[in-house]
């Protein structure tokens, strides 16, 4: 039985519609369409619940979960998506070893809320240790059903029968047949169970760098993202945004649109629902120029801005209650401070910081015959067919969710807008309508990772024992928080807060802010005994598996043979989250003058148990260092009363190929563990060992993500302690 998934800070749909056609009429001679609707939205609801329960029964035979056709065409069916993790191909390398199939035999369909089992999302790295052992169990029954189907065709005992490269065979007469002429296409009723799975020392599909199963379409441009999706007679939508978050729409005035040069008015419709305006256009271009002809006024109350956002964090705890993680508590932290020889206080902050996918939000809507068929990019399609069947009031049987694969998430595609938009248009025109989010409308009204204050305080003897810590998160989240390090004396809280802007998943979730802080103030702790970062943290560090992945970033990167200087910094950083370890030692350099610090070189090492796929394994730590560079050093969002200041490339800094550093990795392989997922954790070692090899170089202790957007500040500008 699979276990539920879970994912904290979770954003609610934007909003929702009640759709009871009232006050219908036209305006402009008979021109554009105005449809006026003016009910009271319905309060935002949480995803993740309501409708999507959580759980819904697994299919427990073979035939839900896998299909042979008569061509022997191999069919697995699961909810997961493709978000460019590669899971795709992960998930074929597991049913293809079970099932000993050729992998270019087998095709993944996905995240089909008509076609596949229920899935709460791809999310939390979890596809790997949940999603991959179901399929697993699946090929191996599919494989034991067909040797059963063999012997009784043959009529000889099914210890002489074998299974391999799509074929059953034999072994006493060397006859074989194909996997289809055996099934005739026929579904497979036995139950998933008790096939035995193979163990990780005997794998030959998994286990192995397999390119890309889709890696040729790509290549060609054959692959269709939802932004490629086109339906007959499709029509083309924009939603008109306020200037500033929780506004309230005053007036709109569509007289400007009838002078628009070349749009003829009776093929543009506006739909206009309360604090809702949409336009429906035979063309993206179209579409564009009827919302930058509209004239609307807006009423915003004032809001919490950038400046103040760290004193309003620790100022508003939340009101609505649950989300927070009860303190984990246990010695005397006040003994055990009084009695250390050194004590050390301390703050940090992490920034809210966007997503960024490289394709923004996107979704095509088809209404037929009352039924609903979005295409969308999304990480829970069965959570946004909830959404959606809600807003439109009509049985979740009626809403069919489709995820072509999609071009990235980081954890920001959970919820459902676009789709919702998307939908609420159609559903007036009467024909496909699709909607793709501008970058602007991406950066602005997707949902942010969560920003946050993390308090520490804590003590150690001369000899480098932790003897106190003492961690209060506020907002950023609970994820990474529990520390690693054998300390007697702990108390570790995470304080969920009222937050001005609209937050939820990133890939990491808070670990990263966590590891930040807890990394940073391992590596203070030690420069205050006087000891190596390594030594230190080998000294406070029990757990096996991180002492053996910091070991070997450590051995990978040479750490000791070279000294920081003014110019030059060595730092380290280590930690666990998802089943994953993780350890990365970084270079950096500083530029004199004016502080500019450049990484030079990253060296990851990471143990996720037994590794399915080396080559995508290293790709998604590599990738991981990357986007991590961004949060480290630049990424952040500014925002002022409800309105986000640089909500574009030119103005949010994202890593570019000039800041792309050498990256090694090393993994270590452990086939004797269950796998972990990968997708997550290798990002949270980056800003923490970037941080401590600033400070290693300069003295500089920075204690706030980002940490050189504009240059390295003053060296008294920051106190060690």
């Amino acid at each position: 039985m699979l276990e539920v998934e879970r994912y904290e800070l979770f954003e609610g749909p934007a909003y929702r519609f009640a759709l009871e056609r009232r006050d219908f009429f036209k305006v402009l001679g008979g021109g554009i369409v105005l449809l006026l609707l003016c009910d009271e939205p319905a309060s935002a609801q949480e995803s993740g619940r309501g409708r999507a329960r959580g759980g819904e029964a697994l299919p427990q035979t073979i035939g839900g979960w896998l299909h042979i056709a008569e061509d022997g065409a191999i069919t697995v069916y699961t909810g997961k998506v493709e978000m460019g993790q590669n899971i795709r191909t992960s998930l074929a390398q597991a049913v293809a070893e079970e099932l000993r199939a050729p992998i270019g035999s087998i095709n993944l369909v996905m995240g089909d809320t008509d076609l596949t089992p229920f899935d709460m999302g791809t999310f939390g790295s979890q596809t790997t240790p949940r999603m991959a052992p179901q399929l697993k169990k699946v090929g191996a029954a599919a494989r034991e059903t067909l040797i059963d189907l063999a012997a009784e065709k043959w009529k000889v005992d099914r210890a002489s029968i074998s299974v391999s490269d799509g074929k059953v065979k034999n072994g006493a007469t060397a006859e074989s047949i194909g996997f289809g002429a055996l099934t005739h296409g026929q579904q497979l009723l036995k139950t998933v169970d008790g096939a035995a799975i193979t163990p990780a020392d005997k794998w030959s599909v998994a286990g192995t760098s397999v390119p890309k199963t889709t890696a040729h379409d790509m290549v060609t441009g054959a692959h269709r993202f939802t932004s490629d999706i086109v339906r007959p007679n499709m029509r083309y939508g924009r939603v008109l945004r306020p200037k500033a978050f929780n506004a309230k729409l005053v007036s709109l005035d569509t007289r400007q649109v009838s002078a628009i040069q070349d749009v003829t008015p009776a093929e543009v419709s506006v739909i206009h629902e309360k604090d809702f305006v949409g336009v429906v256009a035979p063309n993206e271009l179209v579409a564009g120029k009827v919302i930058a002809a509209l004239r609307s006024e807006w009423k915003a109350d004032p809001q919490p801005s950038g400046k103040e956002l760290y004193a309003y964090l620790k100022g508003h705890p939340q009101s609505r209650g649950g989300g927070g993680r009860p303190a984990a508590e246990q010695g005397s932290r006040e003994q055990a401070l009084q009695s250390a020889s050194h004590k050390l206080e301390a703050s940090y902050t992490v920034a809210y910081i966007a997503h960024v996918p490289l394709e923004p939000r996107a979704a095509v809507a088809e209404w037929e015959k009352g039924k609903l068929t979005v295409w969308t990019g999304t990480q829970r399609p069965f959570g946004v067919r909830s959404e959606l069947a809600e807003a439109f009031g009509i049985p979740e049987k009626s809403v069919r969710v489709i995820v072509p694969d999609c071009g990235s998430g980081y954890g920001g595609k959970h919820t459902g807008e676009v789709a919702i938009e998307a939908a609420r248009l159609a559903k007036f025109v009467e024909k496909p309508v699709k909607v793709i989010w501008t970058r602007e409308e991406e950066f602005t009204w997707a949902y942010f990772r969560p920003a946050g204050v993390i308090d520490i305080r804590s003590g150690v003897t001369a000899d480098g024992t932790l003897t106190a810590w003492e961690f209060h998160n506020y907002n950023s989240g609970g994820s990474g928080i529990e520390s690693p390090y054998d300390v007697a004396n702990r108390k570790i809280e995470f304080h969920p807060t009222e937050y001005p802007l609209r937050q939820g998943s990133y890939r990491g979730l808070a670990a990263t802010a966590n590891h930040f802080a807890r990394e940073s103030h391992m590596d203070d702790l030690a420069a205050a005994v006087g000891m190596d970062p390594l030594e230190f943290r080998l000294k406070n560090l029990k757990d096996a598996r991180l002492r053996a992945v910091l070991e070997a970033a450590a051995a990978k990167f040479g750490w000791g043979k070279s000294k920081s200087d003014a110019t030059r910094g060595f730092g380290l950083s280590c930690g666990l989250e998802k089943g994953g370890y993780v350890a990365t030692c970084v270079q950096v350099s500083i530029a004199q003058p004016g502080g500019k610090v450049k990484i030079d070189r990253v060296v990851t090492a990471f143990e996720c148990g037994a590794v399915v796929n080396p080559e995508h394994l290293k790709n998604q730590i590599e990738g991981s260092v990357v986007m991590g560079i961004g949060g480290a050093m630049f990424e952040a969002i500014e925002f002022e009363n409800g309105r986000i200041l640089n909500p574009y490339f030119a103005k949010y800094r994202v890593p570019r190929f000039s800041d792309t550093p050498i990256i090694e990795t090393v993994l270590v392989d452990r086939k004797d563990l269950p796998s972990a997922g990968a997708g997550e954790t290798p990002i949270v070692g980056l800003a923490p060992a970037v941080g401590n090899a600033i400070f290693h170089a300069t003295g500089v202790r920075i204690r706030a993500l980002p940490m050189v957007p504009n240059g390295l500040p003053s060296p008294h500008s920051q106190p060690t302690s």
